[in-house]
């Protein structure tokens, strides 16, 4: 049966899903000095605002780490991406623009292929940075179980002695400088941002408050649409599309699905594409803010509807809309499987 460890378990394995952050980096030098033995584990998801994927791992050691590896995940990222346009799995839309579900895409390949590394480690307890108030500690239980029926579970931000010693940044970051390591806090922004190759998502701090616009978003894989000093000239897209599969843009074949993603973020970043401000409910029934960033999914969406119109009947289609709505609710729940 499954267990949930309130506290450390002291002398034993436990992979920490590693993001080379200041939460992670701390949580691992804890956990190590308070004699546990921390395998960390970094997953590559081509995030847009990560410039050196390799430098991760290395800290993770600095920091105490028994073992660290980073986990190309990018090809199943996309995958799925592309799995759920052709499912149509999104739930979330306001004023005609769509979520396309990026955070919990990631999750889902996160909380598997992580977790399927611990396993060839012999490492069966996991922790991560999810806290109790978000969507991704229910997220990772499940894929991690789905992963690893064996698995138990160690958060730290649910242990009660972690969170006495080290319950802030500002506690976190003066125990990173105790230790010896000149781990400053970055400047605080007015939101934070999670990314993958699919989608970035900014909430939090000022989003909260829903009369902030927008506008106080930097985008990081497209431009500020919204600015008239911003130039967005008018641009024809071509995409081949080969039994539902997209295979090439603007005439471009493609045999790498990654690749095919990073230029349809190309070309829909620079056109503002798959940018949208959404209110969503969380699994624990609270509501949030964010603003979102999507822009090859966006283009590929397009597309593939047009596409769709273009083949099935009204009936075909109703149905699409009405299942793939479902299937987008169980994907941001993490039960999707």
């Amino acid at each position: 049966m499954t267990t949930i460890l309130k506290h450390l378990p002291i002398g034993q394995r436990i992979g920490i899903a590693f993001s080379g952050g200041l939460d992670t980096s701390a949580a691992l030098l804890w956990m190590r000095k308070k004699g546990a033995v921390p395998y960390a584990y970094t997953a590559n998801l081509g995030q847009p605002d990560e410039e050196d994927y390799d430098a991760i791992p290395r800290r993770a050691k600095e920091y105490g780490a028994e073992g660290a590896r980073l986990i190309d995940c990018r090809k199943q990222l996309v995958a799925e991406g592309i799995a759920a346009i052709q499912c149509g799995a999104f739930h979330n839309t306001t004023g005609g623009l769509t979520y396309f579900n990026t955070t919990p895409l990631g999750r889902a390949v996160t909380g598997t292929m992580l977790v399927a590394a611990m396993k060839e480690d012999g490492v069966n307890i996991w922790g991560d940075g999810s806290t109790y108030k978000g969507n991704d500690i229910e997220r990772f239980y499940r894929y991690g179980l789905l992963t690893n029926a064996e698995l138990k579970i160690y958060k730290p931000w649910l242990d009660s002695d972690f969170i006495d010693e080290l319950g802030g940044r500002q506690e976190m970051s003066e125990f990173m400088i105790a230790c010896g390591f000149d781990y400053k806090m970055s400047v605080e922004k007015a939101y934070s941002t999670d990314s993958n190759m699919l989608g970035a998502t900014h909430e939090a701090k000022d989003l909260e408050f829903l009369n902030s616009s927008v506008k106080i978003v930097t985008p990081i894989m497209g431009v500020k649409f919204w600015d008239e000093s911003v130039k967005i000239p008018a641009e024809e897209v071509t995409i081949r599309f080969e039994q539902g599969h997209p295979v090439a843009l603007n005439g471009q074949t493609f045999s790498d699905d990654v690749e095919l993603m990073l230029e349809a973020n190309r070309i829909g970043g620079r056109h503002g594409l798959g940018m949208s401000d959404q209110i969503e409910n969380r699994i624990i029934e609270a509501k949030s803010r964010g603003i979102y960033e999507a822009p090859g999914m966006a283009l590929l969406h397009i597309a593939y509807e047009r596409l769709l119109t273009g083949i099935h009947n009204e009936d075909t289609i109703e149905q699409y809309h009405a299942h793939g709505r479902q299937l987008g609710r169980l994907l941001y729940q993490g039960t999707l499987v």
